[in-house]
């Protein structure tokens, strides 16, 4: 069984090529982001009191709605944050592997269980319940360069034809405004009118929701109808007011005499935002953020990348004085972090080489440890895919240090092969043929050393285990490849190759050779010494 690969060199070949061929295509696949996802799931409950103060919406609309969702399936923790603008977010915390979209279902029939205990303005504006990608992938700025847009404008355009278009991209998870201005009636009432006509903020608000809706007028010529009507008509109305002198035109009171009270004389209406309580700038002039959010599993580069194009094909159709900018994207830190690490494993590689033939001397053999570089690495990467791993920082960081290990394998049974065949005089494939019976089981057990000292860490909990276990377990991939490599393509490679080298050296090797077979018996000595 120890010789099956060495009489059978293509069978071993294609043994490596199928490992290399899965592995790339397994790195095709694989999702590619600055770190690991270690970041508990969150589920986030938002809700709105217009006119409240943090006081009132803490004790009126948190209390109820954080009494029922504690304890929920997974929880960790929750946070609840009040504002004066009449605002409430709550978010829930889950363990990690908690399945974000049934977190958020169990969420949700926590709080329909509140619904009723919440004031009727809280309820009329309603609850969300969603699940919420902490990944922020980028942050597109919508300004006007020549400060012809306001916020409104800018806001309510990018919600209606912006976001749309980016939340349909593959691999963004969630597009989002920063502070949404969506346009809204305003009314401002003078109090001493109101005070004057004995009226009061809860009769206008009354007033503007009857008068301002939707009204199912009905049909004319409907069946049944008289024998003849060759039509029916639907009946049309006004629908919802839309302009501030619609608004000011609504009846609050009207005598016996035909005399009205219309909402203008007590209250001025004028067209704005619902919400002024954020702002942003950019570079001093204002500007509308939207936060991108990345789909978890996604390719960060291939959809920052989707994201710019669908915003440059966007913007030739902006209105004249509206613009885009990107001043933050995270995948700039992660191509040139990938890039680094790229150049660290090519100089890695070279300095394996290197090493390689200043000790064996003869390129022919130096290809025998340096093919199991490639295969091993490339293969890891199938491994990386099957445990649900991304290329990130810490994966590459892992190969980086695999590749000094990935040779050790394939070192072992070339140096015992060059070791035969110089002191014994064998042929590289009888040479071959006892190296595996000779050292087999130590490439074996080297291996599950090795897996040992790095499998533990998968076992590790916590935030500590989640950032931890890529790195350790693409080591351990790295180093089973370099096994199944080094037992089945190196022992073939060595019948192959090692014969037709020359046993000659040059000059600075043998020089070499020289100091370090005195090095060697110095330290013999000084062992007999001692």
């Amino acid at each position: 069984m120890l010789r099956f690969f060495i009489d059978r060199p293509i069978f071993a070949s294609v043994i490596s090529i199928i490992i290399v061929l899965v592995g790339m295509a397994a790195l095709r696949a694989l999702p590619v982001e600055q770190y690991p996802d270690v970041v508990p799931p969150q589920v986030v409950v938002q809700a709105s009191y217009p006119g409240a103060s943090a006081e009132v919406i803490a004790e009126a609309v948190a209390a109820p709605l954080e009494q029922e969702i504690n304890g929920v399936d997974d929880m960790l923790y929750m946070e609840s944050t009040s504002t004066d603008a009449g605002s409430l977010q709550i978010i829930i915390s889950f363990a990690m592997g908690t399945d974000p979209d049934q977190a958020a279902i169990n969420v949700n029939n926590r709080v329909q269980a509140a619904t009723a205990r919440l004031p009727q303005q809280v309820r009329d504006q309603g609850v969300r319940v969603e699940a919420r990608s902490n990944n922020i992938l980028m942050v597109p700025v919508l300004f006007s360069p020549d400060g012809s847009r306001d916020v409104l404008f800018m806001s309510n355009y990018a919600l209606l034809n912006v976001l749309d278009e980016l939340v349909r991209i593959p691999g963004v998870g969630d597009a989002s405004l920063f502070g949404a201005q969506d346009y809204s009636m305003r009314v401002w009432l003078s109090p001493d009118k109101l005070a004057q006509y004995d009226l009061t903020p809860n009769d206008v608000a009354a007033a503007i929701r009857e008068q301002n809706a939707q009204f199912a007028a009905g049909s004319l010529g409907a069946e049944p109808s008289p024998p003849g009507q060759a039509f029916t008509f639907t009946v049309t109305t006004q629908g919802q007011l839309s302009d501030p002198e619609e608004f000011e035109a609504i009846i609050l009171r009207a005598e016996q005499d035909g005399s009205t009270l219309r909402l203008g004389d007590v209250a001025r209406a004028e067209l704005g935002s619902q919400n002024y309580a954020f702002s942003a700038t950019y570079n001093g002039q204002d500007a509308v953020p939207m936060g991108i959010y990345l789909q978890p599993g996604a390719n960060a580069l291939e959809t920052a990348t989707a994201v710019r194009e669908a915003l440059e094909d966007l913007s030739s159709r902006f209105p004249e004085g509206l613009s885009y900018t990107v001043p933050y994207d995270t995948t700039e830190f992660v191509e040139i972090s990938i890039r680094e690490v790229f150049i660290t494993l090519l100089v890695a590689v070279a300095l394996v080489v290197a090493v390689t033939f200043v000790f064996l001397q003869h390129w022919r053999a130096t290809l025998i440890p340096v093919a199991a570089i490639p295969v091993s690495l490339i293969g890891t990467f199938a491994g990386m895919l099957a445990f649900g791993f991304s290329v990130n920082l810490l994966t590459l960081f892992g190969l980086v240090l695999a590749i000094g290990i990935v040779v050790d394998n394939a070192i072992i049974v070339l140096e015992n092969v060059d070791r035969l065949i110089n002191e014994q005089g064998m042929k590289a494939r009888e040479a071959s043929i006892e190296t595996m019976k000779q050292v087999a089981g130590a490439v074996v057990s080297s291996t599950l050393v090795l897996v040992a000292v790095f499998a533990p860490v998968t076992f590790l909990g916590g935030l500590t285990g989640e950032l931890y276990r890529q790195f350790a377990v693409t080591i351990a991939v790295s180093v089973v490849v370099s096994g199944v490599v080094a037992l089945t393509l190196t022992p073939a490679m060595c019948a192959l190759l090692l014969d037709k080298q020359s046993h000659t050296v040059a000059k600075p090797f043998q020089w070499f050779n020289a100091g370090f077979e005195r090095l060697l018996m110095g330290s013999k000595v000084s062992e007999h010494h001692l």
